[in-house]
């Protein structure tokens, strides 16, 4: 009898076994592996969200919610693009999963922040900070503190705000103080022991600054001057020169609306387009002749950002408050504006699909982000946003600077 039980209990395990496989098998499919080369998020400023976004389907994924202030965010990507670092305005750094469509972690690492930056090798990820002056370092993956580096000046200790804060390869950074007129560069290949290297007396308020597509050079725009730094990082030991020196000299100052953003100048081939500020006009540089000044192209007001396209064929521009609600085309061989377009209301932002075939653009006062054809400007879609600003797509991740 205990013979033929046991046969029996074995058989049961045996067809709740077979049950069970079976029913693995006719389960709801796992979902489809995917990449997040064509992922992208746009800000959504007034909400404090993002929109995860497909560049290929020209569609929503899904929206994040409680990222704080998000007025001038700005955003970087780990080297897998999975993951987006979300620098907020109100000191916040989010580290927002693309795939799951969900916050990973999120610090508020200061009062007051201005962007940041991601080592070449996705290990840290570096903030700039307004309140308290300085750049502050994190670990990538957990958030955690690595690293703070004080932007005191001056012998009274006073702290700088920070801005213009760019990766230059590997875990070199460089950033200049607004408040000081320096440019530093720190080495983090120790984060426990920065090496900073000092540039002082650059010239008065440095508000931004971009690093060229090669990590050659850093270039800093100057609020109280007319005029530029420039660092050339391949010398054993840079010196900062001007350029574009009083490129105003004897014209009346015009009144600033908003500031340009240095990391949207561009280049394209050897000529580095550049917003004049307060001037309703680009500056048209070339490498190859020690960077002077060789064009202006009168545009439709005060630029903001002038963005080539990735093959450097055209420049894209938008401008401020209150002739924001235009785009134009500049032609790169010809110099000339080919094409002004009407996006919507306030347009904040545009970025370039990885292989130049479309631009998305916001329009905040709209509530929408729109995607054009680059040859021939026509409208593709639309998407509905909450007060859009800055867009960013994973390509970055691939890039010195962005």
């Amino acid at each position: 009898m205990a013979g033929r039980a046991t046969l029996a209990g074995a058989a049961v395990r045996r067809v709740l076994v077979a049950v069970g496989l079976a029913l693995v098998a006719h389960a709801a499919p796992a979902a489809e592996p995917r990449g997040t080369g064509d992922f992208g998020i746009v800000v959504e400023r007034a909400d404090g969200s993002v929109l995860v976004v497909d560049t290929t389907e020209r569609t929503i994924l899904g929206r994040v919610e409680g990222l704080g202030d998000l007025s001038h965010a700005s955003a970087v990507f780990s080297p897998d693009q999975r993951y987006a670092y979300i620098f907020g305005r109100d000191g916040g750094l989010t580290k927002l999963d693309l795939l799951e469509r969900r916050i990973d972690r999120r610090v508020v690492q200061a009062g007051n922040s201005i962007g940041g930056a991601i080592s070449a090798d996705g290990r840290l990820v570096a903030v700039a900070n307004y309140e308290p002056g300085g750049v502050r370092v994190f670990d990538a993956t957990t958030l955690a503190p690595v690293a703070d580096i004080p932007a005191v000046h001056g012998d009274d200790g006073a702290r700088s705000r920070v801005v213009g804060l760019e990766d230059l390869g590997r875990r070199r950074f460089a950033f200049s103080l607004y408040d000081a007129g320096e440019i530093r560069l720190v080495d983090l290949e120790d984060p426990a022991a920065p090496r900073v290297t000092r540039f002082p007396g650059i010239g008065r308020l440095p508000y931004d600054a971009l690093v060229t597509p090669d990590g050659r050079f850093y270039i800093a725009g100057l609020f109280g001057e007319d005029g530029l730094v420039l660092l050339d990082l391949w010398q054993k030991e840079p010196v900062p020169r001007r350029i574009l020196d009083g490129y105003g000299r004897g014209e009346e100052p015009l009144p600033v609306y908003k500031m340009p953003h240095l990391e949207g100048w561009s280049q394209a081939g050897d000529l580095l387009f550049l917003p004049a500020v307060g001037r309703h006009e680009l500056l048209v540089v070339d490498r190859r002749q020690d960077f002077a000044e060789v064009a202006r192209i009168p545009v439709h007001g005060q630029p903001v950002f002038a963005i080539a396209r990735p093959d450097g064929r055209q420049v894209w521009v938008n401008f401020a408050h209150p002739l924001n609600d235009v785009v134009q085309v500049i032609d790169v061989p010809s110099l000339s504006v080919v094409a002004t377009l009407e996006p919507g209301e306030a347009v904040l932002h545009m970025e370039f699909t990885p292989r130049r075939q479309e631009v998305w653009i916001s329009a905040r006062d709209s509530d929408r982000v729109s995607v054009w054809d680059t040859e021939t400007f026509e409208e593709l879609a639309r998407l509905p946003a909450k007060k859009p600003s800055g867009i960013f797509f994973t390509a970055r991740a691939t890039r010195i600077g962005f």
